[in-house]
């Protein structure tokens, strides 16, 4: 049978401990034992099923991570305080002093910033790449090269990552493929096509209220230990640990995943399409414009469709503030950053979510300043949202 993500999310079930159709709410930071040996044993990681201190994990952390891992078809996976803190761990636990990344150059402004202002300090290098390149991804790897690092659908300029291209560079110079797929949950499985690790923000879509910041790392049995072992566990020892009511709250959003994620995609691939019919610069997946059509479409699970982001390219900063703010005026959405929110949310990320990147290096990947980036909300009336978007821009001149 074909994987389907959201399957997996229904199939699990959990009972409170007084019977709850909601798993009960660990709200302790430390844990008692009958015998000492039985923390001992816990310290050295042999007792199933004991928790000892929580920032080493909870049942409510465990129970989400369960969720996430069925969702993205790993054996596993690790829950965390925020996106980059389920990103920094795994680069710093793949990768030591004297060794080489190979980045896609179009990642969030945060990875970007860790790779080229943070790691050197700690004696590792990143060659950043077209990702969609898969040739001069290859020129790039040297014998210091330990991991592929790339999100599915990059932010901010959506391009799509070859997993499977990748997957197999990544096997056949013994690499580990990282994969961010904060864009594209239940669109795109990376597992599924030969990543090794999948990590999402789950501030963005799989919370989807924005009122929660989460980060999630899935993977082998074998990788999730090492990041938790408590002598030499990035996840660990860097201690950016979820909080038990945060996890909860997210274990019950990701039950509507999705149907948020199928609106989120039939209004953005609405909007796409309207907009290039309008003759606006619009970049979106779901478009046959798009370079990588195809390629999203060969890897997607279609029924979630191709997302909620796009991008509309009006010229200058100038143009997008006028209109950014006036759509804001009229009810549209707010300006503000992330993604994932049941309201549209848009913003210029090149002077915003990818402010870390020098200008210069963005106008080098066509990260022009008048670029907006929008992401689509669950609006019920979409043509609604569309010609009162249309108006906005005819009165600040963009159409």
């Amino acid at each position: 049978m074909k994987f389907n993500p959201a399957d997996k999310i229904q199939d699990l079930q959990y009972f409170g401990e007084f019977g709850g159709v909601n798993p009960s709410i660990s709200d302790a930071s430390t844990y008692t034992f009958i015998s000492a040996k039985t923390m001992f044993d816990t310290f050295e990681g042999n007792a199933d099923g004991c928790y000892l201190y929580s920032r080493h994990s909870t049942p409510s952390n465990l129970y989400l991570g369960e969720a996430l891992a069925a969702m993205e078809g790993t054996e596993t996976a690790n829950v965390s305080a925020s996106g980059m803190g389920a990103i920094t761990p795994v680069l710093l636990q793949l990768v030591g002093a004297g060794e080489h990344i190979v980045s896609s150059r179009t990642i969030y402004g945060g990875t970007y910033a860790f790779l080229k202002n943070f790691t050197p300090r700690l004696g590792i290098e990143t060659t950043f790449v077209d990702i969609t390149k898969l040739d001069l991804v290859e020129a790039s790897i040297t014998a210091k090269t330990k991991v592929l690092y790339c999100e599915t659908v990059s932010n901010p300029l959506l391009e799509v990552a070859d997993i499977v291209g990748l997957s197999a560079l990544a096997k056949k110079y013994n690499l580990k493929l990282v994969v961010d797929n904060t864009f594209s949950p239940l669109s795109i499985s990376p597992a599924k096509l030969g990543a090794d690790v999948v990590i999402h923000s789950l501030t963005k879509f799989i919370n989807g209220s924005s009122d929660t910041v989460g980060g999630v790392v899935c993977g082998t049995q074998e990788f999730i230990n090492d990041l938790r072992n408590v002598n030499s566990g990035a996840s660990m020892l860097l201690g950016a640990t979820m909080d038990s009511l945060r996890a909860s709250s997210i274990l019950k959003n990701m039950r509507t995943l999705h149907i948020r994620m199928k609106q989120h995609s039939l209004n953005a691939a609405f909007l796409a399409e309207k907009f290039e019919s309008d003759g606006l610069k619009t970049v979106y997946p779901g478009l046959a414009s798009h370079p990588s059509h195809k390629l999203f479409k060969a890897m997607m699970n279609a029924e979630y469709g191709f997302g909620g982001m796009l991008t509309v390219d009006v010229g200058s900063i100038e143009k997008a503030n006028e209109l950014m703010e006036l759509m804001q005026h009229k009810n549209l959405g707010y300006l503000a950053v992330s993604l994932g929110f049941y309201k549209t949310l848009f913003s210029a990320p090149g002077s915003s979510t990818s402010s870390e990147i020098p200008e210069e290096e963005q106008k080098e990947m066509g990260l022009s300043d008048g670029l907006i980036r929008f992401s689509i909300g669950l609006d019920n009336d979409i043509a609604r949202t569309y010609e009162m978007m249309k108006a906005c821009m005819k009165e600040t001149g963009v159409l």
